[in-house]
């Protein structure tokens, strides 16, 4: 179907059709009824019929999502709209006689089925024009989270670079094999920042995260601990969005272990919920009121592609105490979980 239609044969639009169809019947029924008694009853035809007209119009957009795929935004409006007009028609002279209270049946008038037609016409159009602002708004934000990981893709540090380069090279004499590691360790790093990818395997995004911890281990020494507590069935072939873990682990080293003179021990942990990851990193840092403290940027940015990507899942969260920093977040695998802390 064009983008800006939603797919009429899943089971959670049909849904959510039927739930606002039985909302607009009663808006009816409450606006015809005099009595309780009417209104029960009032009710009860109309919401029959509407979820005739409903349903039927939903069986028709999924059975025809293939021919609509192919037409533009105007075309596919005006295909929907046709399509809808001719489902009210044929459930209005078919089951009008339904909605008159005698118990004699009634041929449909030629108000009623005009009625049912500018009725059914307007409220198409109005649930059109939403799905297409909907569509320009979620291509504008999945635009913005494009341009957002970008701008992180491109954060490696010159500082870091730089470094990292001179640690290879005072190990090419002494420790060749160690020193070609390290240049194939940067070199994937570096294919990261790269990537067009929009999202990558949880195996892939660990193993960038230990190709990261290398380098850096070279360069700190035993002053870097890396305690991996992983859940043993996590499912590595899982897609996520790329750059959510290696980033805040270079926030770790960066602005806490690094400017510790004694350095620390970094805590990377995966736990697997009954329906989703929890992902939580910490570590020890200088005080909070150290004038070298960070600015967040990195975390603010990975906080705003998990919340487009999972608009279900608890927020990035941080805790910050004296002498320790926390990071967690949530991966929902089928549906939103909460991390048990």
């Amino acid at each position: 179907m064009p983008g800006f239609l939603p797919n009429f044969c899943a089971n959670a639009t049909v849904f959510l059709t039927v739930l606002l169809a039985e909302l607009f019947a009663l808006v009816l029924a409450l606006s015809e009824a005099d009595r309780l008694g009417d209104f029960w009853n009032r009710l009860a035809l109309i919401s029959l019929f509407v979820q005739w007209v409903v349903l039927g119009a939903a069986a028709v957009l999924c059975l025809s999502r293939r021919w609509l795929a192919q037409l533009g935004p105007a075309a596919a409006t005006g295909a929907v709209l046709g399509l809808t007009q001719l489902v009210t028609l044929g459930f209005s002279l078919l089951g009008g006689g339904f909605l008159n209270p005698s118990s004699e049946p009634v041929v449909p008038s030629l108000g009623f089925i005009a009625r049912n037609l500018a009725i059914a016409g307007i409220i198409t159009l109005i649930a059109l024009r939403y799905f297409y602002i909907r569509h320009q708004w979620q291509q504008q934000i999945e635009a913005e989270s494009r341009a957002r990981l970008r701008v992180l893709q491109a954060r490696i540090h010159p500082h870091f670079l730089f470094n990292t380069l001179n640690t290879i090279a005072s190990l090419i004499p002494s420790q060749p094999n160690q020193a070609e590691q390290a240049v194939l360790d940067l070199a994937d790093l570096l294919r990261s920042a790269l990537t067009d990818r929009t999202s990558i395997s949880l195996a892939e995004e660990l193993e960038l995260t230990r190709r990261y911890l290398a380098i850096e281990r070279l360069r700190m020494g035993e002053r870097l601990i890396v305690d991996w507590q992983l859940a043993e069935d996590l499912p590595l072939d899982m897609p996520l969005p790329p750059l959510v873990l290696q980033p805040l682990v270079e926030n770790a080293i960066r602005h806490g272990l690094q400017r510790l003179s004694e350095g620390g021990t970094l805590t990377l942990r995966i736990d697997r919920q009954p329906a989703a990851l929890c992902f939580i990193l910490a570590n020890p840092c200088p005080k909070a009121d150290d004038p070298q403290h960070g600015q967040h940027i990195a975390q603010d940015n990975i906080r705003q592609r998990l919340a487009l990507a999972y608009p279900m899942a608890p927020p990035l969260e941080i805790v910050e105490t004296a002498g320790h920093y926390q990071v967690a977040f949530t991966i929902p695998l089928t549906q939103e979980m909460q991390c048990a802390s």
